[in-house]
């Protein structure tokens, strides 16, 4: 099957100059970056208008799903599989590789932004509308379409004007730009349409390239941009907005949502290449001032010599794609020489696509309160470990009522202990270095904000709580990192009861005094020692200063022989054992005394004696 594009104009229409221009006021508040931007003429430089939708204001298939969800076919590998084969545009299959890019899409956002909370099943639904999941699933093994699915020449005859942006590189046409790809996005969108003018491009499956026509790179695309603002895809109103800034039109929203809505219900896998094919196409929401029904994608006119209902020259031939014109009513099949064989007559739909609820407006937000320990009492955790408690907020109005819906931001604020950060929000994990997270409130109004985790500092800190795009006092949590205990130990003891005896002017073994700390009967590690070379009087003993030494580790020069009879710092290792450093002797003989103590207040206290040096022969 051929792949054609038609966008036919509304009857009444001036111009085709009328039609682009209608296309750009009522675009021109949807896309990124568009907010209170005013309508006007379409854009005739190398670049859209910034208010064009993602896929260019074409047309879209208008099949609404099916009034129940059809039980898997046999040797799909689902259950409950009764042998007959689906057919036809409406099903709830959807190719394997298409739908594994979809999760992935709703994957990576998750991480990457948890409070848009997108759903793989939004995605799907505007996939099913696009390009009927990439024409059925004709992808390769990576998930780049076997052919290219292009949109019709943006040439301003009938719809908006884009003069070429990418010298032919995604769209293969060097005049004007055209929609590409699963997800139809416009090369000027792709490649410079998004933030900071670095376009909505992404790399999805992870090879380094970023391409328009593989289903993985294009569907994670979307999902950046349906998130893009700060949306949260909960919330209606940030939903409708998403939706609207891909295309334009209340029909296209309409059938994204009763899509998105059926997938929720449950869908099954199918083969790629094997996927239902979508055959009605239109989108005939007329737009205001006159000219073009919107999102129509063909270059068909109801003028006398128009080509509705035929394929342009221009458009290229995919096997396996759709290609049905706007106005025909069904898939046409070509013979050997290329001409159409007549179309089936119209399937009518079982039941009409559900109409959404207007979105809820929340009620005016007066204030936030804590909710639980606002001074922080209980928001305290030891260096390594998770908080058990997290900020917790209610959003109220004037009647101290919960407000819904409410987008909440948490933020940690000023000198921040290190490593300090949010770790999950819902169990799901964060980037490393999370410093603020957006929630939105629930129906009883609370928002909480994500788990913290206590990094390798200890020290004070502060979450305060803002309402986006509300003006309330901030609500701030003081929390506290508090350092690891020390560790204890309530005994210790020598690991051999050797005498320890060595000449004057001599020193003893290398490892002659080798002691084990314990608590509890438990080896205790990480416990600091002190070691003190005391005199022998038990009324009073306190450092010598004569008989056996330490030399200052940390000494150099002259110094490093210098003796030191006192040692800090000693500690355990992870059995509990410490050997202490060589002992040395000066000229003096006798009995000398070494006390070695922890902070817990255990003492150990060793005999060394000192004899005097052999006479000389």
């Amino acid at each position: 099957m051929a792949a054609t594009f038609r966008r036919r104009l509304h009857r009444g229409a001036a111009s085709t100059a009328v039609a682009a221009a209608a296309l750009a006021a009522l675009t021109a508040s949807q896309a990124p970056g568009a907010a209170d931007r005013p309508a006007g003429r379409a854009d005739r430089s190398p670049a859209p208008p910034a208010g064009t939708p993602i896929d260019g204001g074409s047309s879209f298939f208008t099949d609404a799903p099916p009034r129940k969800t059809p039980t898997p076919p046999h040797g799909s590998g689902q259950p409950g599989g009764t042998g007959t084969a689906v057919h036809g545009p409406s099903q709830a299959g959807i190719p394997a590789t298409v739908l594994a890019a979809y999760k992935k899409a709703e994957a990576d956002l998750r991480a990457s932004a948890p409070g848009c909370r997108l759903p793989w099943q939004l995605l799907a639904g505007i996939g099913e509308v696009e390009s009927g999941h990439a024409r059925g699933g004709a992808v390769d093994a990576a998930g780049t379409t076997l052919q290219p699915i292009l949109g019709p020449q943006l040439n301003g005859n009938g719809f908006a004007l884009i003069p070429d942006t990418d010298h032919g590189r995604y769209d293969g046409d060097t005049t004007h730009d055209r929609a590409v790809g699963p997800m139809q996005f416009i090369p000027s969108t792709w490649s410079q349409g998004g933030p900071g003018g670095t376009g909505w491009g992404a790399d999805g499956n992870g090879d380094g390239v970023k391409d328009p026509n593989n289903v993985f790179d294009a569907t994670l695309a979307a999902g950046r941009y349906l998130c893009a603002n700060g949306r949260d895809l909960s919330v209606q109103a940030d939903l409708d907005r998403a939706v609207l800034g891909y295309n334009n039109s209340r029909e296209y929203l309409q059938l994204v949502l009763s899509w998105y809505g059926f997938y929720q219900k449950g869908t099954f896998e199918v083969p790629d290449g094997k996927g239902p094919l979508p055959v009605h196409r239109g989108g005939g929401t007329a737009h205001a001032g006159g000219g073009t029904a919107k999102g129509d994608r063909g270059g068909a006119k109801d003028a006398p010599g128009g080509t509705a209902g035929r394929t342009k020259p221009d458009e290229p031939a995919v096997p396996g794609g759709p290609s049905a014109p706007h106005g025909s009513t069904g898939p046409t099949h070509g013979d050997d020489t290329g001409t159409p064989a007549p179309a089936p007559k119209p399937v009518p739909d079982p039941k009409p696509a559900p109409t959404p609820k207007p979105p809820t407006k929340p009620a005016p937000l007066t204030a936030l309160e804590a909710v639980g320990d606002k001074d922080g009492k209980a928001l305290t955790a030891t260096v390594g470990t998770d908080f058990a408690t997290a900020p917790r907020i209610r959003a109220k109005d004037a009647d101290g009522k919960s407000v819904a819906g409410v987008k909440i931001r948490f933020a940690l604020t000023g000198a921040l202990p290190r490593g300090l950060s949010f770790v999950r929000a819902g169990g799901t994990p964060l980037p490393d270095g999370t410093t603020e997270v957006t929630v939105t409130t629930d129906k009883d109004g609370l928002a909480t904000a994500p788990t913290l985790h206590a990094g390798d500092t200890a020290g004070p800190f502060t979450v305060r709580a803002t309402a986006v795009d509300r003006t309330v006092r901030p609500v701030d949590f003081a929390g506290t990192v508090t350092a690891k205990p020390a560790p204890k130990a309530d005994a210790l003891a020598r690991t051999s009861d050797e005498a320890l005896t060595t000449a004057a002017g001599g020193a003893y073994a290398d490892d002659a005094v080798r002691i084990k700390a314990t608590y509890q009967g438990k080896a205790a590690a990480g416990v600091a020692v002190t070691a003190t070379l005391i005199t022998d009087d038990p009324k009073k003993p306190v450092e010598n200063d004569r008989g056996p030494y330490f030399k200052d580790p940390k000494a150099t020069g002259a110094d490093k022989d210098k003796p030191v009879r006192t040692l800090t710092g000693l500690t355990t290792d992870a059995d509990g054992l410490l050997t202490l450093p060589k002992i040395y002797t000066d000229a003096h003989a006798g009995t000398f005394r070494l006390r070695l103590t922890t902070a817990d207040g255990a003492v150990l206290t060793v005999t060394l004696t000192v004899t005097a040096p052999a006479a000389a022969s």
